[in-house]
């Protein structure tokens, strides 16, 4: 693991790292906050996966997650979004591609052998992040925004036993019915829609998949809101499930940074209650 910069910020550590990922076969860039703590003590660690076309860089200058991480004493991880380089299969829209990895293991030529996403963040990084940090891997949580919040939902409902919470801003929930997850699902995955879903939240969710509970927020002003991201699938197929979901829709806020900024503080305080009880 290489180190590209740290700096002090609320008594803890932000820092920016670098490492060569067998699972996809590239250089990986991620950052992770390190709240200030006690020497030797081991913290609950929450994930926060990037939409669309971001790299770690978005949330890590935008998010507003330092404060309440280091009050919570919360581990903060960001993973870049895709496989990036020179000899990485690329799409000249910005909905596939680079920066468009929708947390997906491809299976489809040329994306296969780079596309590893779902092994990248579910095994791969987080093996590094135990070596390397003081994290409690038994306090996990996750969350994320647009694509991202699709990729925290689909890994929490896959992985119950290791992520303790799981919330999302603005999720894409039911990907297999939009048109950002049709055509990411159809490139990566292929035409068998059956193979699409363990990637859909709500498909995960009907046939069988729980959690205790998950934390929604939505913009009502979101641009994306009715066609691409269709929260009210995911409020009935937690209502036939039986799960409880906080879905919060948020008069005014559109699908940016200012909406997540504005709510960050309240979700990472949310992930603490239930990591650290």
């Amino acid at each position: 693991m290489e180190t590209l910069s740290t700096n002090h910020a609320h008594g803890g550590v932000q820092g920016v790292y670098r490492h060569a990922s067998s699972a996809t076969g590239t250089d990986m860039t991620f950052s992770v906050y390190v709240p200030p703590h006690a020497s030797g003590a081991k913290l609950p660690v929450l994930w926060y996966l990037s939409g669309l076309t971001c790299t770690h860089a978005n949330v890590t200058d935008k998010g507003e997650y330092r404060r309440a991480c280091a009050e919570a004493g919360v581990i903060f991880v960001a993973p870049d979004t895709s496989p990036r380089g020179e000899g990485v299969p690329n799409d000249e829209a910005y909905d596939f591609g680079q920066g468009a990895g929708f947390y997906l293991d491809a299976t489809q030529d040329p994306w296969a052998a780079n596309f590893r996403m779902r092994s990248y963040v579910e095994d791969e990084l987080p093996a590094l992040i135990a070596a390397e940090f003081p994290a409690d891997m038994g306090a996990q949580g996750i969350t994320g925004h647009s694509m991202g919040g699709h990729g925290a939902l689909t890994i929490g409902l896959r992985n119950p036993q290791r992520f303790r919470s799981v919330s999302a801003f603005a999720p894409i929930v039911a990907p297999a019915l939009v048109p950002w997850g049709e055509k990411a699902f159809e490139g990566y995955l292929g035409a068998d829609r059956a193979a699409w879903a363990e990637y859909d939240a709500c498909a995960l969710i009907g046939n069988g998949a729980r959690v205790p509970a998950l934390l929604v927020d939505v913009g009502d002003a979101d641009q994306f809101l009715t066609e691409q991201l269709r929260p009210e699938l995911l409020e009935a197929a937690c209502e036939a499930a039986g799960i409880p979901l906080t879905l919060r829709r948020q008069p005014g806020y559109d699908h940016s940074y200012y909406f997540i900024s504005t709510f960050m503080a309240e979700h990472v305080a949310w992930h603490a209650e239930r990591l650290k009880a």
